[in-house]
């Protein structure tokens, strides 16, 4: 009981180690929600160079988690730990490269590299905060009850970071009307005088520059908030060595240690579960947009749609987590995830509907809620059978969570860009009012259909993973004796 009691974590401390988890969920659904139609409709990117750029982004981005993962192996203990320094210089950088991306630079060559260079430089600095902070998890405390508790403060603040992102780049974006290519305002009528059309053009040209704008204050206004939020988890948050150490621990070299996560049976059915319904919500998350705008014809709409999305999900994280703590965690997989399907097929089925579409919108934040919530619950669980298994090695915390990000999106990249692409066959029309139905249809697809079918398979794999709640208490018991 003394032991336990020292391993308690304040509810100060719980907060400020959640709140360092914002930055990266209020930039990556800015990114995700609104980088596809930006790229379209604001900077006119082509669909086939905006393909490349979305899915050379997240493949590096995919590709910088078990580098970062393995340099922080490398990396020696200081006064402010080990992986808090790797999050206090990266934060400046990482801001003005995100303020970068929303910028439309005054050139006529060179665009695309512009995007992709300032993209993939975010992405590698985000991970250099983001992998350090999700490893953290196992520095702070070495009782299962108080990372659980943990992770769940943080589950509900990263998704409050999701309804900030949205909310900030939603609604600044929304009060600006961006004009579209295919309106009688824009081109006239058959009779109007050159003069008139001047005065479209005109107007045309000024309400994309106040567009471009407002795109980029709501980037200063997000990076503001990213500096905020790792200021309090540098200060409010300590990196004990000893939490994740075992009396018996030695060092082990970071390709011995990959070797032994690939070969952990657990983890590799629990991150093949986890992508595949990764994959379903970043296929929905990158697409609704152009979706709520196009398909269903809520042009000045979809970011208040977005936004019930987000709250819903960020007001039933409680309830996901009382729900894995009292049926458990396998379980709350089953009836978290699931309850997604009958309302993604409803948005497509039924008839274009905005009462309609905010009841689907709320019903499925609470899915999104349990996708948030079990990753990063359940990973803990899988390192601490890995350390029963293997001792004598340690110090493989960040080659966990790195490569379960690795794959999660290295595959959301190619699923996104390959649905950029789809768009661009099906004949996207850059800022048109209207589409052709092959696009309403494409997008029907990867909002609905795809994602349906990729949340089926990964029930499936979830049946092959072998740690239930009688096995996490037989390796609480063990992990307590071995140290």
């Amino acid at each position: 009981r003394l032991q336990e009691s020292r391993e308690r974590l304040s509810v100060c401390s719980k907060l400020c180690y959640a709140v360092g988890g914002a930055p990266y969920q209020i930039t990556g659904c800015a990114l995700g929600f609104f980088l596809q139609i930006y790229l379209l409709d604001v900077a006119q990117v082509d669909a086939f160079y905006a393909s490349i750029i979305l899915f050379a982004g997240r493949a590096w981005d995919a590709f910088t988690d078990p580098m970062v993962g393995f340099f922080i192996s490398k990396t020696s203990w200081t006064r402010f730990g080990r992986l808090m320094p790797w999050i206090m210089f990266s934060t400046p950088f990482a801001i003005i490269s995100y303020f970068l991306i929303w910028f439309v630079p005054d050139i006529s060559t060179g665009q695309v590299m512009w995007y992709l260079v300032f993209y993939c430089a975010f992405q590698t600095l985000v991970t250099c905060f983001h992998v350090p902070y999700s490893a953290l998890t196992m520095f702070i405390s070495r009782e299962q009850s108080e990372r659980d508790s943990a992770t769940a403060y943080r589950m509900t603040v990263e998704v409050l970071g999701t309804v900030l992102g949205t909310a900030i780049q939603g609604q600044i974006v929304g009060k600006v009307d961006t004009p579209c290519v295919g309106s009688p305002f824009f081109f006239g009528l058959t009779n109007s005088s050159v003069a008139m059309e001047e005065l479209n053009m005109t107007h045309d040209s000024q309400s994309l520059t106040d567009t471009r704008n407002a795109y980029m204050i709501a980037a200063g206004v997000i990076g503001g908030l990213y500096i905020l939020c790792a200021l309090i988890l540098l200060l409010g948050v300590r990196e004990r060595r000893e939490s994740s150490e075992l009396q018996s621990d030695e060092p082990g070299s970071f390709f011995q240690g990959l070797k032994l996560v690939m070969n952990h049976g657990p983890y590799i059915k629990l991150i093949a579960g986890f992508l595949f319904t990764s994959l379903a919500f970043m296929l929905l998350e990158g697409n609704f947009a152009l979706f709520c705008t196009y398909t269903l014809g809520f042009r000045n709409e979809f970011q208040n749609i977005l936004l019930a999305i987000m709250l819903s999900a960020t007001l039933t994280i409680p309830f996901w987590q009382w729900f894995l703590t009292r049926f458990g965690k396998k379980r709350a997989v089953y009836v978290g995830i699931s309850s997604a399907i009958p309302f993604l097929i409803a948005v497509v089925v039924l008839d274009s509907n905005l009462f309609v579409t905010y009841v689907v919108a709320v019903a499925a934040g609470i899915s999104v809620a349990a996708a948030f919530l079990l990753p990063w619950s359940m990973l803990p669980d899988v390192i601490d059978d890995f350390k029963l298994q293997h001792p004598g090695s340690h110090g493989h915390e960040a080659i966990f969570f790195s490569f379960y990000v690795f794959f999660t999106k290295f595959t959301a990249g190619v699923s996104l860009g390959i649905s950029t692409l789809s768009l661009d066959f099906a004949g996207y029309q850059t800022r048109g009012c209207s589409q052709p139905g092959q696009v309403n249809f494409t997008l029907k697809m990867l909002v609905s259909a795809v994602p349906v079918g990729l949340i089926l398979l990964s029930l499936l794999l979830f049946k092959l993973y072998p740690i239930d709640e009688e096995k996490r208490r037989k390796n609480k018991k063990a992990l307590q004796d071995l140290r």
